[in-house]
C-alpha cells in the first residue's frame, strides 16, 4: 500500500507543509470543517491536537475522523497524559480504520498546566516508548501483550523535537532516541531563531539523522510584541531574538507584520540542509496560513490535494 499523502510528499524529495488545527470546545462537527477549509490546498496533512497544554477541547481522534471522512490528510496526535496502554493501543486501531494514515507521538503536558490541574495523570508511556508500540503493532502486527493483530496499523509515525530546550548539546542525541524508537519523521517546536536552527541542524546532519527522518520546522506568526515576550517567557525551549520583539514593536500594524516575520523565516529556513518542510502553527491566526504559505514559496508552485467534500462541508 502507498504510503500517506505526507509520506508520499516527503519522500519525493519535496518540501512538505502540515498545520496545526485547534479543535473545537463544541460537539458540532461543523466548527472542525469551517476551520479546516481554511488550509485546504495549502497543507499536505493537519494536525489534530490531543489536549494541548492539558486543557480539554474535542479529541484527537474525533477531529481525525471526522476529517477524514471529508477527504483531508490528518496527522493524529497522542499524548501519554490521559491514557494507559490499553487505550491507547485501542486508539492507534480505531484512528487506522477510519483512514488516519499519520500519527504524531508526544509524553504531553502535565495537568498542572491546563484548566483542570486536579485531574490524575497517566503516563504509563512516554513518547519514546509510545513510538516503540505504535512500530511494533504495525511492523509485528501483534498487541505488546504479543496477541496477533488481524490487520495492522497502517501509519507514518512521527515524533517532536525541541531544537532549543536545555541543554541544547544534548537535542541531537534526544531526536536520535526517538528516530531508534521509530519516528520517521519530527515536527519540531517553534523556531523564530535561525542561526541557532542552522547549529542544530549541522549537528543533526553530522550524526546522519537527517537521512533516517524527515524533519518539519516549527514556524508561526507572532501577533504582538506581547505575544512575543509572553512565548518567550513561558513556552520552555522557544527562543524569540530581541531584533524580532523589536521589530514588532516598531510596527503600525504588529499581526501584518509577525505575518511578513513568518514568511521571511520559512524563506530562509526551507534552505537549511536537511530540513524537510515547515510545521506551521497559527493558533488564532489560521486564517493567515494559506498567505504565510504561499508568499514564503515554500510550496514551489505545488498544489496540495483538495479535499474532495470540501463545498459539501462548507455548508
Amino acid at each position: 500500500m502507498l504510503g500517506s499523502e505526507l509520506e508520499q510528499v516527503l519522500r519525493s524529495g519535496q518540501l512538505a507543509v502540515t498545520a496545526e488545527l485547534s479543535p473545537p470546545d463544541s460537539a458540532d462537527p461543523q466548527e472542525v470543517y469551517k476551520r479546516a477549509a481554511l488550509f485546504a490546498g495549502h497543507v499536505d496533512a493537519l494536525n489534530a491536537t490531543d489536549g494541548s497544554g492539558a486543557n480539554c477541547h474535542m479529541s484527537s481522534v474525533g477531529v481525525c475522523a471526522l476529517l477524514t471522512r471529508a477527504g483531508y490528510s490528518t496527522v493524529m496526535q497522542i499524548s501519554c497524559r490521559d491514557r494507559n496502554r490499553i487505550a491507547i493501543q485501542g486508539d492507534i486501531l480505531g484512528a487506522a480504520a477510519m483512514g488516519v494514515r499519520n500519527i504524531l507521538c508526544l509524553t504531553g503536558d502535565g495537568v498542572q498546566a491546563g484548566d483542570q490541574p486536579d485531574a490524575k495523570a497517566v503516563f504509563d508511556f512516554d513518547s519514546i516508548s509510545l513510538l516503540e508500540t505504535v512500530r511494533y503493532m504495525r511492523d509485528e502486527s501483534q498487541f505488546l501483550s504479543e496477541r496477533k493483530l488481524s490487520t495492522p496499523p497502517d501509519v507514518f509515525i512521527g515524533a517532536a523535537a525541541n531544537p532549543f530546550s536545555p541543554p541544547v548539546d544534548y537535542r541531537p542525541q534526544r531526536l536520535k532516541k526517538k528516530i531508534e524508537a521509530g519516528a520517521q519523521f519530527i515536527q519540531t517546536q517553534y523556531c523564530f531563531d535561525v542561526p541557532g536552527l542552522k547549529d542544530y541542524m549541522r549537528e543533526v546532519c553530522n550524526l546522519g539523522l537527517h537521512e533516517r527522518c524527515f524533519i518539519l520546522a516549527g514556524v508561526g506568526p507572532l501577533a504582538s510584541a506581547r505575544t512575543a515576550k509572553w512565548i518567550r517567557e513561558n513556552v520552555p525551549g522557544v527562543h524569540v531574538p530581541d531584533d524580532l520583539i523589536t521589530r514588532l514593536e516598531g510596527a503600525v500594524d504588529q499581526q501584518q507584520e509577525g505575518v511578513k516575520i513568518c514568511i521571511e523565516l520559512i524563506q530562509q529556513i526551507k534552505e537549511i540542509d536537511g530540513i524537510a518542510g515547515v510545521h506551521v502553527m497559527a493558533y488564532r491566526q489560521e486564517e493567515m496560513v494559506a498567505e504565510i504559505i504561499q508568499k514564503s514559496g515554500v510550496l514551489n508552485g505545488r498544489s496540495p490535494s483538495v479535499p474532495s467534500m470540501l463545498e459539501t462541508f462548507k455548508t
